[in-house]
């Protein structure tokens, strides 16, 4: 059977898949700066660093990762209530600047394998934390920092449950909320919606076709340094 390339255009002026898509890039530019920015900055001071309760303060980072988001959904949305956050991108946004614990313990593990002695020579060089951070250690993570991007495109781009509780107006919906409003309560519009359901992974199978490379010698090296 011939495409039916109507379904596409239909999709689109029918609802404005333009603009979800657009507001799910400015979660994932968001996201990923704020993974970048943060999580680097951490990995390192637990990895290189050497200041009082480091393994204690590592270890509830670690358990962080052992408590379901379902569990924080009710204090979350309580906390950013107060805080006037609902309906904007703000819940969705800032938990990226404290870095995700999965990313911090990945590069951790990979920055203890780097030699100690390019920070030794680089101090001796007269270079400083922030210098060896920026100038050594990170060209040097290349790895984690593939991973680290390609998951959080990802996440950022395929999120849904937060989404849905934290935004209300029809103008801020992410793509992927955006897709269930092809869903009515009695029927759905299978043909549009599995057109805007392929729209809508292209992003993804463009960003992993350019960092397929990246990605799997970077989970490769990852797993046989760590």
């Amino acid at each position: 059977q011939n495409p039916q390339w109507g379904n596409y255009i239909e999709a689109f002026t029918k609802y404005p898949l333009g603009r979800f898509m657009l507001n799910s890039l400015i979660l994932v530019g968001a996201n990923l700066a704020g993974e970048l920015l943060s999580v680097p900055l951490v990995a390192y001071g637990f990895a290189r660093l050497r200041f009082p309760g480091r393994n204690v303060l590592f270890l509830i980072m670690l358990g962080t990762m052992m408590i379901p988001i379902h569990s924080r959904l009710i204090p979350l949305f309580a906390l950013y209530t107060r805080l006037g956050w609902i309906n904007t991108y703000w819940p969705l946004i800032v938990p990226a600047f404290t870095g995700s614990a999965f990313f911090i313990f990945l590069m951790v593990q990979y920055i203890r394998t780097l030699p100690r002695d390019l920070d030794e020579a680089a101090r001796m060089d007269g270079a400083g934390t922030w210098t060896i951070l920026y100038r050594i250690i990170l060209p040097l993570c290349k790895p984690p920092l593939a991973i680290l991007v390609v998951y959080t495109f990802w996440w950022s781009w395929n999120d849904f449950l937060l989404p849905l509780i934290f935004i209300n107006s029809f103008d801020l919906f992410p793509i992927q909320v955006g897709l269930a409003l092809f869903k009515g309560r009695y029927s759905v519009e299978w043909n549009l919606f599995m057109a805007a359901t392929l729209v809508s992974i292209v992003p993804v199978l463009i960003l992993y076709f350019f960092a397929q490379k990246q990605l799997i010698g970077g989970i490769a090296s990852v797993g046989i340094k760590g």
